[in-house]
């Protein structure tokens, strides 16, 4: 896997100087952990078994470069992986729409089945659907389709790689895939709601093919502490993780999740001019930074800052925020370093920005919500499917901190078990 990602850039380039066909295969626009590693192991599966030596198989990561590093779950495993993102190959660097009017372009996707509008001249290009939702919409003919309800798109990777000749699946992949199921199936917990018998199956299959694979329990921890690890992101990156934005009447005021404790996001440096820098060059009004985060006993605590150098603007969203009912936040305020910053302790911790959106847009007037499908954040944090909603985990997990992540990895490397003494 490893060699084969690293050599697809040449292999993309090679193909275009000869004219010859690529054969890109692509995840959905959210990008998470699921769609990266589904594109990486199918085209490399495709890669080794393919019987058109002429095509090139090119997995394409569907955001741009810049937007990588807000993966952290996915920029942590394929670390541990060898897989460096210098190798990949992101939306931004590459002309689907050129390859598809020269004629070079085969399309598979991966993790979604409906490109968006302004991917419609796409369409035709797709020869292969794999899927782990319902359909939409029919697919030509010629056209290869996979949809399962099944926890995870993976789960339809590795049945395909297992039904294929011996030997092509190596350690690297299975790690990959045995770590994408576990995350979005939360550990294969029922109570969650998620994994199914044929997700089950897989995790053993890989486990029986490769049984020096890390526990699920210390794989899983070291990813979801990995999804919600802001520590080596810059202040604009954490606030774009996890963005929602409200668009009223005559503005536009962004929501963020913050998954660090006020205090220590108030400590970040130079962070009033990122905020204004921020707002600035998205053409936001004002921000509502809704932080979490926990205590050694699992315990939640949600804390509020809402900035804005319009002072009416500021006034409005933080009387709304005060007086509301529905839920009611008991907010208790906290004393804030600068006057455009207004801060607070919510007492209620199990008030999610999914409760507090409806307070704001009542407050502005406006019409709706931009951004991705929203999460209900419930105690602990639950590491899920981008595009699936509403999949809470009843069975508290605990919290890890980097320095645990990374002691937990070292063990893996060494084959030790979790707990074991260095």
């Amino acid at each position: 896997m490893e060699r084969f990602v690293e050599g697809n850039r040449a292999a993309l380039q090679e193909h275009v100087r000869r004219h010859q066909e690529i054969h890109v295969v692509m995840g959905n626009e959210a990008c998470d952990l699921d769609s990266t590693v589904s594109a990486l192991a199918l085209a490399y599966f495709l890669a080794k078994t393919s019987p058109a030596p002429k095509a090139t198989f090119i997995p394409v990561l569907n955001i741009p470069r810049a937007d990588f590093a807000l993966r952290t779950e996915t920029t942590f495993l394929l670390r541990e992986q060898g897989i460096p993102a210098t190798s990949l190959i992101f939306r931004d660097e590459i002309d689907l729409g050129g390859l598809h009017r020269a004629g070079l372009l085969s399309l598979t996707l991966v993790d979604h089945h409906v490109l968006p509008g302004t991917d419609a001249a796409l369409e035709e290009a797709v020869v292969e659907v794999l899927d782990h939702r319902p359909l939409e919409r029919d697919r030509a003919p010629g056209c290869q389709v996979t949809a399962e309800l099944v926890g995870s798109c993976a789960t339809l990777v590795t049945e395909r790689i297992a039904q294929g000749p011996p030997g092509v699946l190596d350690r690297t992949t299975a790690t990959l895939l045995h770590g994408t199921i576990l995350l979005d199936c939360i550990n294969l917990s029922p109570a969650a709601g998620k994994v199914t018998p044929r997700d089950v199956a897989c995790v053993s299959l890989l486990e029986a093919r490769f049984p020096e694979l890390p526990p699920r329990d210390t794989i899983f921890e070291a990813l979801q502490a990995a999804k919600f690890d802001v520590s080596g992101l810059t202040t604009e990156q954490m606030l774009r993780k996890d963005l929602k934005v409200l668009v009223g009447d005559e503005l536009a005021l962004a929501i963020s999740a913050i998954y660090v404790d006020l205090e220590t996001f108030l400590r970040r440096p130079s962070l009033l001019q990122d905020l204004d820098a921020f707002c600035q060059a998205q053409g936001y009004a004002g921000l509502v930074a809704m932080t979490i985060s926990y205590n050694e006993r699992n315990e939640p605590s949600r804390q509020l800052a809402v900035y804005s150098q319009h002072e009416t603007l500021r006034s409005t969203v933080c009387r709304a925020l005060e007086e509301a009912t529905m839920p009611s936040l008991y907010l208790q305020p906290l004393l804030s370093p600068w006057s455009c910053l207004g801060t607070y302790t919510q007492g209620n911790a199990l008030a999610s920005r999914k409760k507090v959106l409806p307070i704001l847009r009542a407050a502005l007037g406006g019409p709706g919500v931009t951004g991705g499908p929203e999460e209900e954040v419930v105690p602990p944090p639950t590491p899920m499917n981008s595009l699936v909603e509403e999949c809470p985990l009843a069975q508290a997990v605990p919290p890890l901190c980097p320095q645990d992540v990374l002691e937990r990895v070292s063990r893996i490397a060494a084959g030790q078990p979790p707990g074991s003494p260095k």
